[in-house]
C-alpha cells in the first residue's frame, strides 16, 4: 500500500482500541525481543524496584523511581522506533542526515538516563550509607 494514499479504509488502520492497544502491546514486545539495550534497561528496572522494596522507600520516592525506569524505557522505545524508520527511509545507504537522527535520538535516551542514575543515587545513596554506619 501507498502510505500517500487517502483511502480511510486502509486494512493496517486501527478499528477500535482493541486493535490500538494490541498494536502498541506488540510494539512493547518486539521492541523487548529485538532491542538489547531494552533488556538491559528491563534488568535494571526490576533491580532497582527490589533495591526499593527491600529498602522501603517512601511513596515519593517510589514515584520519582518509577518516572524515572518509565521514561527510560518508553525513550528507548522511542529511539528503537526512529532508528527503523531512518534506516527504512534511508535504504540502509549512509546519509549524515541520518546519522544525525539517530545519533539524537540515542543522545535523547543518554540524557534521561542520566536523569534515572541521579535520581537512583538521591534515593538510594543516603539509605546505604545509613546501612553502612547504623544510623
Amino acid at each position: 500500500m501507498d502510505l500517500r494514499d487517502n483511502n480511510p479504509q486502509k486494512k493496517w488502520k486501527n478499528r477500535n482500541l482493541v486493535a490500538s492497544m494490541e498494536f502498541a502491546i506488540t510494539g512493547v514486545i518486539t521492541a523487548f525481543k529485538e532491542e538489547r539495550n531494552m533488556r538491559k534497561h528491563a534488568i535494571s528496572a526490576i533491580l532497582v524496584t527490589v533495591a526499593g522494596a527491600i529498602f522501603q522507600i517512601t511513596a515519593i520516592e517510589w514515584l520519582f523511581l518509577l518516572l524515572a525506569i518509565f521514561l527510560v524505557i518508553t525513550f528507548e522505545i522511542i529511539n528503537s522506533a526512529i532508528e527503523n524508520v531512518v534506516d527504512l527511509a534511508s535504504n540502509y545507504h549512509f546519509s549524515m542526515l541520518a546519522k544525525n537522527a539517530k545519533d539524537m535520538a540515542a543522545g535523547a535516551v543518554l540524557v534521561i538516563s542520566g536523569y534515572a542514575v541521579v535520581t537512583g543515587l538521591i534515593i538510594f545513596v543516603p539509605k546505604i550509607i545509613a546501612m553502612i554506619f547504623g544510623q
